[in-house]
């Protein structure tokens, strides 16, 4: 086991070496340590004026490691408290994350780069413009107005020859309630990202978004842990079918889990709702469910400023 471990450490090196030189990869490893710290004290720091300062150092520490020729091939593996999630074709990589206010506001900052031929650095900052959305799910976006999310997941699916990812978010939104997202990433002729679209078919009821949606909002009560995910296995979007503890459907931070599960199944360029997954309902633990995005206290190292 350790032999194959080895290996397999050996030619990622290798193949990192092969695309980045070793003056770019040194720096790349010191920025790395910087990006390490400053993620993790945007998240921790005790006082809310010190963690959005950290933000700021965070974005220019990230835009100025990504402008290293090749950087789209380096993972920054320690940099464990923001999402990275690669395009499971490689086309491009989406960096996610969350600042917190205060117990009722939270804000999320992200950034797509592209995998480029000459290795040069193209970039779509993220814009969350959640806080003039006043139907978060009833428009087409761009990285300028964004409906900010940490992804912790994305899939790809095909129709007639154009390419769907589909993206796993998570909010913590508000002392109240905790919100996860379907959203459908495409791009344009022009290579612009592009959020949301006609795909998500389902009949209304009192516990969805009304229809049409340009993405899936899935909001429930704040200590209530319900399941967003994919089954690679089933190829479905699982989710947990929700309940009112108060029978006030419409206040969604009442809103947890029954033991049921629907789903979406991708059909002809759609994700088409399924009513019913199973047959009998399973046990808390049993439905597929993502990696934690970060540990609560991960090991920080503070960063060389000179």
């Amino acid at each position: 086991m350790f032999r194959y471990f080895l290996i397999i450490t050996l030619f990622i090196s290798a193949t990192l070496n092969a695309q980045i030189s070793a003056e770019n990869l040194k720096f790349l490893r010191a920025q790395e340590d910087s990006l390490k710290y400053y993620s993790h004290e945007m998240i921790f720091d005790t006082f809310a004026e010190n963690r959005f300062h950290y933000d700021s150092a965070f974005i220019r520490t990230l835009v100025k490691s990504l402008k290293t020729p090749n950087s789209f091939e380096y993972p920054f593996d320690s940099v464990i408290t923001i999402s990275k999630l690669y395009a499971p074709d490689s086309t491009f990589r989406i960096f996610t994350w969350e600042i917190q206010r205060d117990e009722s506001y939270y804000h999320q900052d992200g950034a797509i780069q592209m995998k480029t031929k000459d290795g040069s650095l193209k970039l779509f900052p993220l814009f969350d413009a959640s806080d003039f959305a006043g139907v978060p799910t009833d428009s087409v976006r761009t990285n300028k107005n964004w409906i900010g999310a940490i992804y912790y997941n994305i899939i790809m699916k095909e129709y007639k020859g154009k390419k769907y990812y589909t993206l796993f978010g998570y909010d913590d939104n508000d002392v109240s309630s905790t919100r996860k997202w379907l959203e459908v990433l495409t791009f344009d002729v022009n290579g612009n990202p592009v959020f949301g679209g006609n795909y998500f078919d389902y009949k209304d009821d009192e516990l969805k978004a009304p229809q049409p949606v340009n993405r899936f909002l899935f909001e429930y009560e704040k200590d209530a842990r319900a399941r967003l995910v994919y089954d690679p296995d089933l190829n479905v979007i699982v989710f947990d079918h929700l309940i009112s503890e108060s029978n006030e459907p419409q206040k969604k931070y009442t809103l947890i889990p029954d033991g049921d599960y629907e789903g979406f199944k991708w059909e002809n360029g759609k994700w088409v709702h399924v009513d019913k997954l199973f047959n009998q309902q399973l046990k808390d633990g049993q439905a597929p469910r993502p990696e934690p995005l970060y540990d609560e206290k991960p090991s920080t190292v503070k960063p060389d400023n000179n």
